[in-house]
């Protein structure tokens, strides 16, 4: 079976671990739990006649006091920046830790996570604004770890572009 390693980043309180346990476990929490240093978890997918194992590692979020540590990224066949649409600084934070990403890794996949979706955007970009930030990854999604809303979709869009 062939594994792969996608690494989930973004600023602290995005919902990184809810959609992680959305995906592998297919539960929500509302119990807030803050991760330190890096969890990980591993799901088996299929893309038409191949598995694949994804080993999900959720790492801790970023802020002004932790910066980002590009090798978490050493051996990933893809990473994900997650944001949160209830906090516009989110956005910011997720395209700092993209281009933090970038810088280290030029050329590996990357998607860029709306999360909670389920929840009213407090957001004052344009569309057109988010849609040119959207234009810099391989995909784009919007999601709610709480509902459950593309959390699939999303790993297996993921899935495909690693195969």
């Amino acid at each position: 079976m062939i594994q792969k390693k996608i690494c989930l980043l973004g600023p602290t309180g995005v919902g990184k671990t809810s959609l992680v346990r959305q995906f592998v476990d297919g539960i929500f929490s509302e119990k807030y739990l803050t991760t330190i240093g890096v969890k990980i978890d591993k799901k088996q997918v299929d893309i038409g006649d191949k598995s694949l194992q994804l080993l999900v590692w959720d790492i801790e979020g970023v802020d002004r006091y932790c910066g980002f540590n590009p090798r978490y990224l050493r051996g990933a066949a893809a990473f994900v920046i997650v944001v949160d649409q209830t906090r516009s600084q989110s956005l910011l934070e997720g395209m700092d830790i993209f281009a933090s990403a970038r810088e280290s890794y030029p050329n590996t996949p990357a998607f860029f996570v709306v999360n909670k979706s389920d929840l009213p955007s407090e957001w004052y970009w344009t569309k057109e604004e988010i849609k040119e930030r959207q234009s810099r990854f391989t995909g784009a999604f919007n999601t709610s770890a709480k509902t459950g809303e593309n959390v699939e979709a999303l790993f297996q869009m993921i899935a495909s572009a690693v195969v």
